[in-house]
């Protein structure tokens, strides 16, 4: 009797499925080709992604990039199942970022790995990734899909975004003229976005809470739902303004280190802020981490935006023209002092966060 040959070894036996991740590539071909805007170049699967800047009205233009994730809002995204969502916090991550600096989002591209690659949890988070840049107005321009048995456990995977875009030379973002009396608006977010996310868990976890159950302050829906809505993409508003006679002195996106710590980081020495807290209402889902948390106010806020997600810092004169352009109303939050020369510019909380 013949001895049995050994079986060869092959990459899928290793746990990296090539057929499964050249299927992916081919069902998302037209969910990518939707998100095409002037400029744009290619087809998803070459190697580089291409981007024509001459394509754009810009004259004197300057690039400017950004990258981030998500955080662990994953992690609420994978134990609740939902995944059409996420993905639009990855491009609102970037975009905002980029958005800071006065540029306007032009591409995008997405990185995504995991443990074992599943074609459709893939294909609902690339999904909302292309929803994110339609929102953003950048076209989705190439990706990564990297299946990596032993790195990641089989349900996990992780995601990083990539977005470039461009600004007048002219109209970079802060200017150098951010001057005391100089006021702040505030510009609402949709939740937590993507910041804080490992306090929240630690919080859900503590309070025994259910990702399936009606959240504790909003039983209209499930806890999960209200967790995993996506971050605000500002895009059109902030362009919006921009693009009107309106000189913004400063932009800034509201995330990791919350309101105290965001708005600071655009500001010159010899300047501090005030944030006047009682602007606005704290939104339920925060009053529910600061209750339930045991969190103090400073803590609060300087983990989450407290329901403001964007800033824009401009001269008094220009708020009556603000508030006209705008197609809601934009909160009044705070506005710049002096400060001192020896000192990084401060965030001092008046109001509620000072309790």
């Amino acid at each position: 009797m013949s001895k049995q040959a050994n079986p060869r070894t092959t990459y899928k036996s290793a746990g990296v499925d090539i057929d499964s991740g050249n299927a992916l590539v081919e069902n998302i071909k037209p969910i990518v080709a939707g998100t095409a805007r002037l400029g744009s170049h290619g087809k998803i699967g070459s190697f580089g992604g291409l981007f024509d800047l001459s394509a754009t009205t810009y004259k004197d233009p300057v690039l400017v990039s950004g990258t981030d994730g998500v955080g662990t809002k994953l992690l609420i995204a994978i134990e609740s199942k939902i995944y059409d969502t996420i993905g639009i916090d990855l491009v609102a991550m970037c975009a905002n970022d980029v958005l800071s600096q006065g540029a306007e989002p032009l591409f995008f591209l997405d990185y995504f790995s995991c443990g074992k690659l599943d074609i459709s949890i893939a294909e609902n988070v690339i999904k909302g990734i292309a929803d994110g840049c339609l929102e953003a107005g950048c076209a989705l321009i190439g990706g990564e899909t990297a299946e990596m048995p032993g790195m990641y456990s089989k349900d996990h995977f992780d995601l990083a975004g990539f977005c470039v875009g461009a600004v007048e030379r002219s109209n970079i973002l802060p200017t150098n003229n951010v001057k005391s009396g100089d006021i702040v608006f505030g510009l609402p977010s949709s939740g937590a976005h993507a910041n804080g996310y490992s306090l929240i868990r630690k919080i859900i976890n503590e309070t025994d809470s259910d990702l399936l159950e009606p959240a504790p302050f909003d039983k209209q829906k499930i806890l999960a739902e209200v967790l995993l809505r996506p971050t605000r993409i500002y895009v059109k508003e902030a362009i919006k303004v921009i693009q009107s006679n309106i000189k913004i002195k400063a932009f800034a996106h509201i995330t990791g280190g919350g309101l105290v710590e965001n708005i600071t980081r655009v500001l010159p020495d010899s300047t501090n802020l005030i944030i006047n807290t009682d602007s606005w209402e704290l939104p339920p889902l925060f009053q529910w981490l600061h209750k339930c948390g045991n969190l103090d106010f400073i803590e609060l806020y300087r983990t989450f935006n407290c329901g403001i997600g964007f800033a824009i810092i401009i001269n008094p004169d220009e708020e009556i023209s603000l508030r006209e352009l705008l197609d809601f109303e934009p909160i009044k939050i705070g506005e710049i002092v002096d400060g001192n020369t020896a000192n990084p510019p401060s965030c001092k909380l008046l109001g509620l966060g000072s309790e």
